[in-house]
């Protein structure tokens, strides 16, 4: 029962989808729930391509690609999208650490956001419409459940930089069997139908979150929730391309 409702945390945490009442809550579900963070994300990624496969019967490719896009956002209310924005204003606004926080706390979005998402939304559309249907449908499921398992991965090693916020709950150090749970949920969905794809893009996928991980230890110290947003959009990003990549060549 107490796993139920941890999913359920999890679900009503990073999305809009509405949870029976019966789950409650409690702070520490948030930190318990954090395991079944990627499986909401495959959850996430199978509504899009669902919405992206019907929607190819009648429209275009392209057309298509924006209706699972737009469908992902609404889902999840683009809570993740939110961190990319918030982070790219504050890493590209400021210089010193309690500045660059002040300005990733702030709700109002700037240049350096702006532009960032526009680029990070457009390259999604771009790149998932260019691919093979069937690869592009099950790549969206792959890349919203395997970003996930590797932005929560900083709640095994950095330190939350905030005294409180939104994901305070969520930042209790990571046990090592609840990240391999969320590992175990996460990755796998990377390694079909090609594994040697998936194993390249974890390859990129490990060189990536070593790369951001030491970036914000050197600009804030550790890690916020828009860090976690961010990093998984890069993620997510990252996949798409290198899926893009591997039937190019």
């Amino acid at each position: 029962m107490n796993e139920l409702r941890y999913f359920f945390t999890a679900l009503g945490y990073f999305t809009r989808v509405p949870v029976p009442r019966w789950v409650g809550y409690e702070p520490h579900y948030l930190n318990a729930a954090a395991r079944y963070f990627p499986l909401v994300g495959a959850l996430v990624g199978a509504a899009g391509a669902s919405v992206y496969m019907a929607a190819l019967r009648i429209f275009p490719a392209g057309v298509a690609v924006l209706l699972s896009m737009a469908t992902t956002l609404l889902i999840t209310g683009a809570f993740h999208e939110d961190g990319l924005a918030d982070c790219v204003d504050a890493f590209g606004g400021a210089y010193a650490r309690d500045n660059t926080l002040r300005i990733m706390h702030d709700s109002r979005i700037g240049a350096f956001g702006a532009i960032a998402l526009f680029v990070a939304l457009a390259l999604k559309w771009q790149t998932l419409a260019t691919l093979p249907p069937l690869r592009a449908a099950w790549l969206m499921i792959a890349a919203h459940a395997a970003s996930r398992a590797c932005a929560i991965s900083y709640l095994v090693t950095l330190d939350y930089v905030r005294a409180e916020g939104k994901a305070r709950p969520v930042a209790q150090r990571m046990s090592r069997n609840a990240f391999g749970c969320a590992i175990f949920l996460g990755m796998p969905w990377l390694f079909w139908p090609q594994w040697r794809a998936g194993c390249i893009a974890l390859i990129v996928l490990i060189a990536l979150r070593f790369m951001l991980g030491r970036y914000f230890v050197k600009r804030i110290g550790g890690y916020t929730g828009d860090c976690l947003g961010f990093a998984q959009q890069v993620f997510e990003l990252a996949i798409y391309l290198m899926g893009l990549a591997w039937i190019s060549f």
